[in-house]
């Protein structure tokens, strides 16, 4: 095996030789993007004519730093996250190399926006018990049902899809997951107004879209497992983003502590600093969690880090309008638009008041997290399961 410090000399060699040959100033952003992409730096440890190296996850933290420090071009992490924190792996790990060529370059680049169809509006939480149907035609799969809550999916141009192709077998063993091209006739994507006053969300129904065999995801009927590594995915990129002391919410709040000290009780001033420890305990948990990452894919702990990010996100945004009183009422805009992303940080209180109260509910909803945890990562008694054997047209809608 190469020495650490050996292969992480040899990467910052490369990426000196990278920015040497491609001034971050004077080359176009996309043609920059897929040229990072081709040389491996892209994610590092992907393999080698995927973007990668295969190296170790843990180097990417530093190469993405190196490259920001040299003014480099991003690739929409924040506009995209969907296909970068959770289609991207699942094509790794799932895909045929035919799939990997052809979606993981413009998936990385920015190029490709992706979204997400899965819930539905009688299969929230119970994904296993989806009814979109998929039913091949030759080499064809045609698609009818509808889809809700899915993120960006009036920005995307792909989405990973889970649909049924046998009613008559256990839900959760008829289930096979697709790419859709979301510019396909049959896409009909419509807003759904939320509480903020924006349409992030959406609903999505799906009319003879016809889904080529190339681009189903794993084997027929094997769609739960590819789903499942997907939500692990999921919900390690919403629990787990890398923060300094004092990122994200908590920053904020503490930053409004200090800038209003006439709003400052000994009873707020107890509920801060135990959410800022809890704060600080989510992010080096969170180091801790990247770090077994490195060595393998995500596993249930990750739910822990979702469950966690909900709760505090919920708390610090309730804390925040205590302290600033009457002016945390206040509501700057509420047109409705239609954001290519989530935006805590750059808004004002009452929007991350009313947003945050959705964190509880997408990705998997923490009641659902805490069944994940209390099983999996406790190995507590599952929940009695009666539906567990039966077909899946059998089951009471």
């Amino acid at each position: 095996m190469s020495d650490p410090s050996t292969v992480r000399e040899e990467l910052r060699r490369r990426i000196a030789d990278f920015l040497a040959a491609h001034d971050p100033a004077t080359t176009e952003r996309s043609a920059f993007l897929r040229a990072r992409y081709d040389a491996g730096l892209a994610w590092v440890f992907f393999p080698e004519g995927h973007g990668g190296l295969g190296l170790p996850r843990a180097l990417q933290p530093e190469v993405d730093r190196l490259f920001e420090s040299a003014g480099a071009p991003d690739n929409n992490r924040e506009v995209n996250g969907i296909g970068l924190g959770m289609a991207a792996p699942t094509i790794l790990a799932f895909g045929t190399e035919e799939q990997k060529r052809r979606f993981l370059r413009p998936l990385w680049t920015g190029e490709e926006v992706w979204c997400q169809l899965f819930s539905e509006p009688g299969a929230g939480s119970d994904l296993a018990a989806v009814a979109t149907r998929a039913v091949r035609q030759g080499e064809t799969w045609v698609v009818n049902g509808q889809k809700v809550w899915t993120s960006v999916a009036h920005n995307a141009r792909f989405a990973i899809l889970v649909a049924r192709t046998n009613p008559d077998v256990p839900k959760h063993a008829g289930l096979t997951y697709f790419l859709c091209d979301m510019t396909d006739p049959g896409v009909d994507v419509r807003p759904l107004r939320q509480i903020t006053g924006e349409a992030e969300f959406n609903e999505v129904f799906l009319t003879d879209v016809r889904i080529p065999d190339t681009h189903r995801l794993g084997a027929e009927g094997e769609g739960w497992k590819v789903a499942t590594a997907t939500l692990n995915n999921e919900r390690v990129a919403i629990g787990d983003a890398a923060a300094p002391r004092e990122g994200g919410m908590v920053g904020v709040v503490a930053r409004t502590w200090r800038e209003h000290p006439e709003r400052r009780t000994a009873e707020l001033h107890d509920r801060l600093l135990r959410l800022w420890v809890d704060a600080e305990v989510a992010r080096l948990t969170g180091q801790r969690l990247r770090q077994k990452l490195a060595l393998g894919q995500p596993g249930p702990a990750g739910s822990t880090m979702k469950l966690t990010f909900a709760r505090l996100n919920q708390q610090l945004s309730g804390l925040e309008l205590e302290l600033l009183g009457e002016d945390g009422l206040r509501y700057s805009d509420w047109t409705m638009v239609r954001p290519e992303r989530v935006d805590f940080t750059g808004r004002d209180a009452g929007y991350r008041y009313l947003r945050a109260k959705g964190n509880s509910i997408e990705g998997g909803t923490s009641e659902i997290l805490r069944t994940i945890v209390a099983e999996r990562v406790l190995g507590l008694p599952a929940e009695p399961r009666v539906d567990k054997d039966i077909p899946w047209k059998e089951l009471q809608k």
